[in-house]
């Protein structure tokens, strides 16, 4: 249903590339061209603003409903593009229907494919989360709920009251907690879809340790695999077993399509551990 990249797309407007109509609308066919189909989204990317540059993109761009996915996300609650006066978390049931029928009017769609909880919130109360989703359920305008940035834990205490479908969380080779903290296990006990944001981590951001001891090994791999660095990032983070859709945020062309590339990587066992013995700088135990 999802395609295994997803097209982030957090940096095409105002808080990165600004990327005009016209511009949307070619990075929108130049995805679904390549089988990246399905396109995250938040109510807060842009200061509230991207949703709607989206679908006005979409709106002209040709593409039908049916030939992509839309995933969005609600309640973060942010003082810049709302009057409030701290940020904060906000997860009452007229709130949660509020936001997805705002997302829909913004995407100019009838529906989203899926629906995550954006960060848990200490105050989330299951029973009212869980009659927002049965109505949005029931109405047609999502067709599958999950979450972001949830643990084990705090998915159970929601699924006290409604099923969760899906989790995205912060994962790649820089960045393995997932991997230990039972997120993956979850995923996989419960057959939730994984989603990992941020999936080249920080190795194009940070010039530290990590990437040092990094940058002396990748070049051997890349010449055994015939790949570039992020393909090698992306395939590290394929291989494992909960089949983890990375969420790509580049507007590169080429990088996406480099990405859609690495889905059919598949590094040997001991290449795996390799990279993942040298981002810790210590041995597997």
């Amino acid at each position: 249903m999802y395609s295994r990249i997803i097209a982030g797309t957090m940096t095409w407007g105002s808080w990165g590339k600004q990327l005009s109509k016209k511009e949307m609308i070619a990075m929108m066919h130049h995805c679904i061209e390549n089988d990246i189909t399905t396109f995250d989204h938040a109510d807060i990317y842009g200061n509230y603003e991207n949703e709607s540059e989206f679908g006005d993109a979409f709106a002209e761009s040709g593409i039908g409903r049916e030939d992509l996915q839309l995933i969005s996300k609600c309640g973060i609650q942010m003082t810049k593009g709302r009057d409030n006066k701290a940020k904060h978390y906000q997860y009452d049931k007229a709130y949660i229907i509020w936001s997805v029928e705002q997302s829909l009017q913004k995407l100019q769609t009838d529906y989203l494919d899926l629906l995550l909880l954006h960060r848990p919130s200490p105050l989330m109360q299951p029973e009212e989360v869980a009659q927002a989703i049965q109505t949005l359920l029931k109405d047609g305008k999502i067709k599958q709920f999950g979450v972001s940035n949830f643990t084990p834990s705090q998915i159970a205490l929601i699924e006290t009251s409604v099923p969760v479908t899906a989790n995205q969380v912060e994962f790649s080779l820089t960045h393995v907690d997932c991997m230990y903290d039972g997120t993956f296990d979850d995923c996989l006990i419960e057959k939730r879809m994984a989603m990992a944001w941020s999936p080249l981590g920080s190795y194009f951001r940070e010039d530290d340790e990590r990437k040092s001891r990094l940058a002396k090994i990748l070049p051997k791999l890349e010449e055994k695999y015939g790949a570039t660095t992020d393909q090698l990032l992306l395939a590290w983070l394929l291989k494992h077993p909960a089949k983890v859709h990375p969420v790509v945020g580049t507007t590169n062309k080429e990088r996406l399509l480099k990405a859609n590339r690495a889905t059919v990587m598949n590094l040997a066992l001991e290449d795996w551990f390799i990279l993942l013995e040298t981002s810790q700088g210590s041995r597997v135990p």
